[in-house]
């Protein structure tokens, strides 16, 4: 019976196993086939070469290099392989690499590596010999240079080293035995260390200038723990000062630091503290501090700003004092002093946009009408901000230039040929965007206004709009503002923009500064996608339109990015007076600050914009609202102006709740 019953069902127990073994073996000549028969490309290879080189590993980097002889970017893997190296390596073989991939990015990269390398150990006729060939030295090797000319006995090096005292207020290492050959020299006394402690100071620089105390004479170097206590605690051991300290310099400069670190929190505690001791205080010193607590007072906003400065008398102001200084003058209508603190700053800072177009409003508002075109004449024109103010106050209405023809095929052809060009589009396609964009960037330099446009149109055409705009940017004669002001999407944007009821060039303007057009773009603090969108209020957003189904991982979808983006614009645009300006300094700073930085009274848009606080939300706005003239005349084909666009910023009154709870 047994045996009956194993014949009736052998049948589809031997069927099952003739499935078994045909699985094995072709599980066994799957294993047999070589390597180079799956789809394993060049790109996978040299990702994994990327790897090995990350993780220190020789053996495989090596065999995954002799892998990719002939690939695009074979340069990369050479380099990696001699920075695992570069210790041992000869000069012999740097060399060889640098003549190899001359003129290229890759090749100027091991360059300043091996020059760090070689300056670190003092390695000098093989420094000064490719130093030389830098295109651009970093400030740590050009300090390599300084010792180097040192070494050699140079006493010019010193003269050349002198203007680094005040400007190099947190140094690379490179740069120390720079500077304190000054000090050993006798170039640098007492009075230029306390400059360069005091400068530091004002930067925020503390535990630089907690090194710099270092240089003091004996008699003036303050103990570690009451410098700390300076920087941290400043009231406290300004209050436990004696009464009369001015026979004793170390007390009364560590009184000013100690009142520059006061005024950055209160300057009214700092001010009434300086009035205190004032009489211990020589004037230079006085002045010193009544300048860092006017600079403090502007950023704040204080209406007692310019009656601090003016406290400070004739003395000296950093470039940042001197720049508050004017936008302290520019919120208080105070053209003379506008004028004045612009005409006394050092010519490289005089010359900037910036304060050539305030001092020309400055002239203008004294009646000086011809010196004040002149000036404005000499920026007007320039696609940015203050080129365009100054175009309205000449008025000349903001055009785009005429539009350049189209790349040939053979420009095209010629540009796309371009080794770095190529070497850029491939780290593109293996998504290593930051390796892309400075492969592309270094193989823009020196490019024609045709090989510019051309290499804008190869970018545009592989969807990488931000290089599409960075080589546009760049032509100087010949224009394509289509291609420097880009407008993707549109399909998706203005449709979004017109449901918010929102002006499409604003829109566009401010994803242009945002995430030029980079779906992915994710910024330092966490930001996401084209209208980099900040997860706390992509969430808020998606609760008060109700978007249902929300969650984090659709914040880079595009068409959910322009939805909540565009909602948020059009919700702090109706909490903001329905102003522009308003409502781009509340999209990068928050609702509450753009409501703060409002004066007493109706404010231009363009001084409200000049006197922002934070520097980077302050050239944004600027950017944004630039930006959207250039969209405007692209989309409407007119005309524009700026100050339109900027309008006046209404006073501080009234309405300051409404709009609280946006984030």
């Amino acid at each position: 019976g047994h045996v009956i019953c194993s014949r009736q069902v052998f049948p589809e127990v031997q069927l099952i196993m003739k499935f078994r073994h045909s699985i094995l073996f072709a599980l066994a000549a799957w294993f047999l086939v070589p390597i180079s028969a799956f789809s394993v490309t060049a790109d996978d290879q040299f990702l994994a070469a990327r790897d090995a080189a990350r993780a220190g590993d020789k053996v495989k980097l090596e065999r995954l290099a002799s892998a990719l002889q002939g690939y695009e970017l074979e340069g990369y893997v050479d380099y990696w392989r001699l920075l695992l190296d570069l210790k041992e390596t000869d000069p012999a073989t740097v060399g060889a690499f640098l003549e190899r991939n001359q003129n290229t990015y890759v090749a100027e990269k091991l360059r300043i590596d091996w020059l760090r390398q070689v300056g670190k150990q003092q390695r000098w006729a093989e420094f000064d010999a490719d130093y030389a060939r830098l295109a651009q030295p970093e400030q740590s090797l050009a300090c390599y240079a300084l010792q180097s000319r040192l070494a050699r006995g140079d006493a010019s090096a010193l003269d050349d080293a002198l203007p680094l005292w005040l400007a190099l207020l947190e140094p690379p290492e490179p740069c120390y035995p720079v500077l304190e050959a000054l000090i050993v020299e006798k170039r640098v006394l007492a009075n230029a260390v306390w400059a360069r402690i005091r400068s530091q100071f004002e930067a925020n620089k503390i535990a630089a200038a907690m090194y710099s105390m270092n240089y003091l004479p004996a008699s003036q170097t303050p103990d570690k723990k009451v410098a700390q206590s300076i920087a941290d605690k400043p009231l406290p051991w300004l209050i436990r000062l004696p009464g009369d300290f001015s026979g004793n310099r170390l007390q009364r400069e560590l009184a000013v630091l100690a009142i520059q670190r006061i005024a950055r929190n209160d300057p009214r505690m700092a001010a009434e503290q300086l009035q205190r001791i004032s009489g211990s205080l020589q004037a230079g010193e006085k002045g010193w501090a009544w300048t860092q607590i006017g600079r403090q007072a502007a950023q704040g906003h204080l209406p007692e700003a310019m009656a601090w400065y003016r406290q400070a008398g004739d003395a000296p102001l950093s470039d940042d004092a001197a720049e508050w200084k004017v936008r302290a003058a520019l919120r208080a209508q105070d053209w003379g002093a506008v004028r004045s603190t612009i005409e006394k700053m050092p010519p490289a800072l005089a010359e900037q946009s910036a304060w050539v177009y305030w001092l020309g409003r400055a002239y203008r508002a004294g009646g000086r009408l011809a010196e004040a075109d002149a000036l404005f004449a000499r920026i007007a024109g320039q696609p940015d901000f203050y080129g365009n103010l100054a175009s309205d106050d000449l008025g000349r209405p903001i055009t785009t230039p005429p539009k350049a023809a189209p790349p040939s095929k053979a420009e095209l052809a010629q540009t796309r040929a371009n080794p770095g060009v190529q070497r850029a589009l491939a780290f593109f396609r293996l998504n290593l965007r930051s390796e892309g964009v400075r492969e592309w960037n270094f193989a823009l330099r020196g490019m024609s206004d045709r090989e510019l446009l051309a290499a804008s149109e190869i970018a545009l055409r592989a969807d990488i709009y931000d290089r599409a705009i960075a080589a546009a940017d760049r032509t100087r004669q010949e224009h394509d503002y289509s291609l420097r002001y880009l407008a993707p999407f549109g399909d998706q944007v203005r449709p979004a923009a017109r449901e918010q009821a929102l002006d499409d060039a604003w829109v566009y303007g401010l994803m242009r500064q945002e995430s030029r057009f980079i779906t992915s773009a994710r910024s330092h603090v966490g930001a996401s996608g084209l209208m980099q969108l900040m997860p706390a209020t992509a969430k808020w957003v998606a609760g008060k339109i109700g978007l249902k189904d929300f969650n984090q991982a659709r914040v880079n979808d595009t068409e959910i990015n322009l939805l909540l983006g565009t909602s948020y614009m059009r919700l702090v645009l109706e909490s903001l007076d329905n102003h522009p300006v308003l409502a781009s300094a509340a999209y990068n700073a928050g609702p509450g600050r753009a409501r703060k930085w409002r004066a007493e009274a109706p404010l231009e848009g363009a001084i409200y914009t000049e006197t922002i606080p934070f520097s980077e939300t302050r050239d944004y706005v600027k950017k944004v609202m630039s930006n959207s003239v250039y969209y405007s005349a692209l989309f409407d084909g007119k005309p524009q102006t700026l100050k339109s666009r900027l309008g006046v910023i209404a006073p501080r009154t009234g309405g300051e709740a409404k709009g609280d709870d946006l984030p």
